[in-house]
């Protein structure tokens, strides 16, 4: 018999929704119904993650306004109001995609979020970045229960397709007049696990530059020497460049101080061309993603790859697929009072912090660039880093620690007194 099931009853939509297991913290059982969701690249089902969050939202009794940035990507936005709204305010952003599996190389379902007998949670996006999503909720719950109030607004924001750039949720969100409403004066975003003892803070970004090398040059047939081939000046570009990345894979390998967010990677992603087995191409190509950090000179490092191409021989060109610029980074000294009232906390909680330059990219890019101070944070300390890793896991109570981390972090920024631009 068919049975017409309600607008967004579970068994219509695919959710898995899961009782509260014995025994189990009820902040973990949130966690883990969020993991199932399958908010998954390229095809995510955002619906399911913007109505489990409206029903949070309610149930904390927060504001939430959706805002679709572009058609099939909203934004959700949960607000905890201030006693003092007309100051600057908290934003706490995390994402709702997750990168795609290969379920064939995982242990357990990936979107079963299964706990084994150690409290090993595996899922995808179990620690990119569900759990910071779930610690920024309980933090706030935990602080409400207790009747806290502070001077600051904070704000939630959980945006789509992060994963995949973001150029449909966050570089969008910035410009819109609704981010512009939310009067930010500081934000918190996605960081690191860190295997030691230590927490990791990313308190800037490398410029991503993907770009593709095009060599021209004589075509003829595959029995003979012809000259000034594109294989021959390809080569040369590919030899430039991949002599480059070793000089900096060998400077971060003799320099302990250094991290990977202090040097430049390069590599070789993709090439193509060709027609026949028989037959000389007139052309080829090559690409490459350039990851470059903040301390390096954009317009040199650009000269510098004219110069290899200049060099390779006539007929080789390059195009920029995606060039970012923006070297903004957050200020983490102590006479700033955004960093103070984090490393403060952090001190008052015992905690070693390590900060660094985000060896990737996150949607903190776009914010900083927006003139916003941005630290990239996920407290997940003797973790080793899984993130887009086959069985990505996260230990529950490595995740309820970050919970308590929060909930002292919040108190903290939310109660900078105003600074001299408030008034």
């Amino acid at each position: 018999m068919d049975v017409m099931l309600p607008e967004g009853d579970p068994k219509r939509t695919g959710e898995k929704v899961r009782s509260q297991e014995p025994g189990e913290h009820p902040s973990v059982t949130l966690f883990r119904e969020y993991l199932r969701l399958k908010t998954v690249q390229p095809e995510p089902n955002y619906d399911v993650a913007v109505r489990f969050l409206e029903r949070i939202a309610a149930e904390l009794g927060l504001g939430c306004q959706k805002v679709e940035v572009c058609p099939g990507r909203v934004v959700t936005i949960m607000t905890w109001q201030g006693t003092d709204p007309q100051l600057r305010s908290i934003l706490l952003n995390s994402h709702t995609d997750v990168v795609p599996v290969f379920e064939e190389h995982w242990t357990h379902d990936p979107f079963e979020a299964f706990k084994d007998s150690q409290g090993n949670i595996y899922a995808r996006g179990a620690q990119d970045m569900k759990c910071v999503s779930i610690q920024y909720i309980e933090a706030i719950r935990r602080l409400k229960a207790e009747g806290k109030r502070f001077p600051r607004t904070v704000h939630m924001t959980f945006v789509p397709d992060e994963e995949i750039g973001g150029s449909k949720g966050m570089e969008l969100f910035v410009k819109r007049p609704e981010f512009q409403a939310l009067n930010v004066g500081f934000v918190l975003d996605e960081g690191l696990a860190n295997p030691t003892d230590a927490f990791t803070v990313f308190y800037g970004e490398k410029c991503a530059w993907w770009i593709k090398v095009k060599c021209e040059g004589n075509p003829g047939h595959g029995s003979r020497f012809i000259e000034n081939t594109a294989a021959e000046k390809l080569n040369r570009v590919i030899t430039s460049l991949l002599q480059f990345r070793e000089s900096e894979k060998q400077r971060l390998k003799c320099d302990e101080h250094l991290t990977l967010g202090d040097v430049t990677c390069l590599n070789l992603t993709m090439l193509s061309g060709g027609v026949s087995f028989n037959v000389l191409p007139s052309e080829l190509s090559a690409t490459f993603d350039i990851r470059i950090p903040p301390t390096v000179n954009l317009q040199a490092f650009e000269e510098q790859l004219t110069a290899w191409c200049r060099a390779a021989g006539e007929g080789v060109t390059y195009k920029f697929y995606q060039k970012y610029m923006d070297q903004t980074v957050t200020c983490t000294e102590e006479s700033d009072p955004w960093w103070k009232a984090f490393s403060g906390a952090c001190r008052d909680m015992q905690m070693t912090l390590k900060h660094e330059i985000f060896p990737a990219a996150t949607d903190s890019r776009f914010i900083r660039a927006a003139g916003h101070p941005a630290l990239g944070f996920s407290p997940m300390n003797r973790t080793p880093v899984l993130l887009h890793d086959h069985n990505e896991y996260l230990n529950e109570q490595v995740f309820l620690r970050g919970i308590e981390i929060y909930a002292c972090l919040l108190p903290s920024l939310a109660s900078v007194p105003p600074l001299p631009a408030e008034g």
